[in-house]
């Protein structure tokens, strides 16, 4: 059985292998036939022509009807300009991120929606947060924090309801998990421009997120800046907020919002 299990796993690593490589035939030539996809990938006929329908189905190839050639479809465009747009907010999104950290003194984060999560991908930090834990890659959750609210206040209603239908997982004993209160606490995310989490991830953290827009005014991250409830006390949070909101403009303006 375990041989069997080994023996499907490499053949689902050769599949993707040739994929992959079908992809950067049609990257490199522009078109390409069924045999001549097999004869360089050094398979049957059948096998390239697999490879192909699985391809044109997630879009990723597609086939001109009167030549029987397959060349890149929309998806690789699509999965391109998604990176283009990640690689774009983390270049511009280093100044202000550090202009903020360096102002505030707090750990500055930029996170990019993916799939029912946050994720951050990018982090400065201030002179008060160098003992401050690394959220760098995490994937956090949109519930319960302010970058995830932010970015689930912005979606599509049928996307914030669809994540709203599941159970949200407690992770403090002030972790919203009720839907209809969490649909309040979005609401009002997006009537104030920012978000606001207290110690709904962990005890003693505190954080406030604002949005970043693109050209076009779709929401693509969140700006936040996170601290200890001790120092991101009621009183502070209020200019925090503003100054998070004005990062979150300035940001957008970067990423060619307003123009």
């Amino acid at each position: 059985m375990a041989h069997a299990q080994k023996q499907q796993a490499a053949g689902a690593v050769q599949s993707v292998d040739r994929a992959v490589s079908v992809l950067e035939i049609l990257a490199r030539d522009g078109e390409a036939g069924v045999t001549e996809i097999a004869t360089e990938l050094d398979v049957h006929k059948s096998t390239a022509f697999r490879l192909l329908g699985v391809l044109e189905h997630r879009g990723l190839v597609a086939q001109a009807k009167d030549r029987g050639k397959y060349y890149l479809g929309a998806g690789v465009l699509r999965l391109a300009g998604a990176a283009a747009v990640r690689l774009d907010i983390s270049q511009e999104g280093v100044p202000v991120c550090r202009e903020v950290a360096d102002e505030l003194g707090e750990t500055v984060n930029l996170a990019v929606l993916d799939e029912d999560a946050a994720v951050n991908i990018m982090q400065a930090r201030g002179t008060a947060s160098v003992a401050a834990q690394n959220w760098l890659g995490r994937r956090t959750p949109l519930h319960a924090t302010s970058s995830g609210k932010v970015l689930l206040a912005h979606q599509p209603p049928a996307a914030r309801e669809s994540l709203l239908a599941r159970p949200l997982r407690r992770f403090t004993e002030r972790t919203v998990t009720d839907a209809e209160a969490l649909r309040a606490d979005l609401d009002r995310v997006v009537e104030r421009g920012y978000g606001v989490t207290v110690e709904e991830l962990e005890p003693g953290l505190a954080a406030v997120a604002a949005p970043v827009r693109a050209h076009d005014g779709e929401v693509i991250a969140a700006i936040s800046v996170s601290g200890p409830v001790y120092r991101l006390n009621p009183d502070r949070l209020a200019e925090v907020a503003r100054r998070t909101a004005a990062a979150g403009t300035e940001l957008s303006r970067r990423m060619g919002y307003g123009f």
